[in-house]
């Protein structure tokens, strides 16, 4: 996957620049879109916020062991953020028991928050799905899900925070 390196000099590159993204509160209520820059960070910088895990999976494109993640279960109401960002990206409302062992959303919690993009590791042609506001790798997408539009975003706890509903 292409990934957003940090500048150099202090000069802005074009993908710094900015992405607009669908904010959202806590409650998952849509604040509409905002302009907010995009996050670039050094390798260093991402494995000191992030844990091994959360590393692998988000910025060098792993996958967790199914069954083993701290969502693929969970059936509290609430939020799914980035774990390096902070970006709304799936709500409890869309995931469903895809019986795969990942977490699985029939669709995003608002299309410009994620970017899919074409994946041929492993001999295999996928749709990845990342983070559009600091490119961490979040899963895939399949075309295997429920109606309506019969996808389903498989998706590493390990790329996920989950903010419990009130």
């Amino acid at each position: 996957m292409k990934r957003a390196q940090p500048s150099d000099a202090g000069i802005p590159n074009q993908e710094s620049a900015g992405v607009d993204i669908v904010d959202f509160s806590d409650s998952g209520e849509s604040r509409g879109v905002v302009h907010i820059p995009k996050v670039v960070k050094s390798e260093s910088e991402w494995r000191k916020q992030l844990s091994p895990s959360a590393f692998n999976i988000t910025r060098a494109d792993g996958t967790e062991p199914a069954f083993t993640g701290d969502y693929w279960d969970n059936h509290d109401h609430g939020l799914y953020r980035c774990i390096c960002c902070g970006t709304a990206l799936f709500n409890s409302d869309t995931k469903f028991d895809s019986g795969t062992g990942w977490p699985s959303f029939s669709q995003p919690v608002a299309s410009e928050n994620v970017e899919e993009m074409r994946d041929t590791t492993f001999g295999m042609v996928r749709t990845a799905v990342a983070c559009r506001r600091c490119d961490a790798h979040l899963g895939h997408v399949f075309p295997d899900g429920p109606r309506p539009a019969g996808l389903r975003y498989c998706i590493n706890s390990g790329s996920l925070n989950f903010l419990k509903a009130k």
